[in-house]
């Protein structure tokens, strides 16, 4: 066979180069990041501190207004109530994005602000008007509580990102605890207990103006933020912090079957469920508790509100200490329910003297609560990252929004009852030991794991 021809030119064969496979970039942070955070955050903020506007003056309301003790529950059961919509809020938060999603979460609220300070003078029509506010207020209850997992993922660092949690989760709380300092702090009580400089003057009409005025500025204040809200409030930064960050997430539909499916899941779904859904119920009417054991409006009101700044000052500062040493959530998850179980009990016998003979006195009345609210608060975002990183890759909305629904049916049901048996209050306070004695009992058998991280710290090296 005749060979090719010498003035033919070569034909070049492609030599198979080896393609190395990059490792992923490092995620790129932004400080626009804090702003963010402070924008959610003073969101939760207001949403806790109208949610929790009657609870702290439940007495002065029912004179100023004529409210019932039936009002009064129903005022505090509007929060689980507002729960009823939550999964069609995650999946806004899912399909839409942050900034849809916190829009949508701030109008409600400034609409339902807006509702209580109408000034009508038929008082059945006005106790209308401030139902439906707090509706509307509870409907924006599933964002703020649900979203801050998904807002740390989203604009953190994997170092960052419990903190950012627990700042963004726990600000909801502080708002509650705001209501307990400003409501007895700036409304007389009609029974003479107030330290308010005007208490001679605490007639009716006094006391309803001053109700009005606490209404008329926390409206000011939500107005604003969401006005700031409109302003800037992007969904997520041009580049993604992390790996997980960046990562595909499951389906609406496959995130559920996931969840429903996955016994671990569950466990701790239930061991956050029912101690802080009985607590958020407990904690909402707490002046209803404790006036029968002869404790004033106001020192109620400091009652609540040191429990749950505690809660907020341990919950970020043990977010922090979860940051540095990793894989330490389920060890500090038992230390803070064995906490709440024996602070509950202890406050449970107290309120029984008659039968316990135990010493009630104002202080071991202090102490208890603030201990309880210490332990129980500050477990809120050690449980949402643990939520988190058992069930990854389900998008971290809707993850710690089943939680949240959970919870709040749990507090829902409580409440429910409250509204039938408020005349003693023994039971209501069993519940509590009882609630997170069943939480300790399930993380105890829980086996934790760390999907999330693994990709961060493993994929990203």
């Amino acid at each position: 066979a005749a060979g090719p021809s010498p003035s033919a030119p070569a034909v070049p064969v492609p030599v198979p180069v080896p393609v190395r496979r990059l490792a992923p970039a490092a995620g790129r942070v932004y400080g626009r990041r804090w702003l963010v955070l402070l924008l959610f955050s003073l969101l939760g903020f207001a949403q806790g501190l109208l949610w929790n506007t009657w609870g702290p003056i439940q007495n002065s309301a029912r004179l100023a207004f004529g409210f019932s003790g039936w009002d009064i529950a129903l005022l505090v059961f509007w929060g689980p109530i507002g729960f009823a919509p939550c999964f069609f809020f995650m999946w806004l938060m899912d399909k839409k994005g942050l900034r849809v999603t916190v829009l949508l979460t701030s109008s409600l609220m400034v609409l339902g602000a807006g509702l209580r300070c109408v000034p009508v003078s038929d008082l059945e029509i006005r106790k209308k008007l401030i139902h439906g506010g707090q509706l509307l207020n509870g409907l924006a209850g599933p964002t703020v509580m649900n979203a801050a997992p998904f807002l740390s993922t989203t604009w953190f660092s994997p170092d960052e990102r419990a903190t950012a949690t627990a700042i963004a989760s726990l600000l909801n709380y502080l708002g509650a605890a705001g209501a307990f300092l400003v409501g007895p702090l700036v409304v007389p009580s009609p029974n003479g207990t107030s330290h308010h400089l005007l208490v001679s003057q605490s007639n009716t009409e006094h006391i309803k103006d001053r109700i009005e005025a606490v209404l008329y500025a926390e409206f000011g204040m939500v107005s604003l933020i969401f006005s700031a809200a409109l302003a800037y409030f992007p969904s997520r930064p041009p580049f993604p912090p992390s790996v997980a960050a960046a990562s595909q997430r499951l389906s609406y539909r496959r995130s559920f079957c996931r969840l429903l499916s996955n016994f671990r899941f569950l466990m701790i779904a239930l061991a956050y469920a029912i101690p802080l859904g009985v607590f958020s119920g407990w904690s909402g009417v707490l002046d209803l508790i404790l006036t029968p054991v002869h404790v004033s409006q106001v020192d109620a009101g400091w009652i609540g509100f040191w429990s749950i700044v505690g809660g907020c000052v341990v919950g970020i500062a043990m977010a922090r200490f979860a940051d540095f040493i990793r894989g330490m959530l389920k060890f500090i998850l038992l230390l803070l329910l064995s906490g709440a179980t024996l602070a509950s009990t202890w406050f449970t016998l107290t309120c029984l003297t008659s039968v316990t003979h135990l010493p009630l006195t104002t202080a071991t009345l202090y102490t208890s609560c603030i201990l309880l609210g210490i332990f129980l608060n500050s477990s809120v975002p050690i449980f949402f990252e643990l939520f988190v990183e058992t069930v990854y890759p389900v998008p971290e909305g809707i993850t710690c929004g089943v939680v949240t629904f959970l919870s709040n049916v749990f507090m829902g049901v409580l409440l429910f009852f409250l509204t039938f048996y408020h005349t003693e209050f023994s039971w209501f306070n069993w519940c509590l030991p009882g609630s997170c004695l069943l939480g300790l009992l399930l993380i105890l058998c829980f086996r934790e794991s760390y999907d999330r991280l693994y990709l961060d710290v493993v994929v990203s090296v």
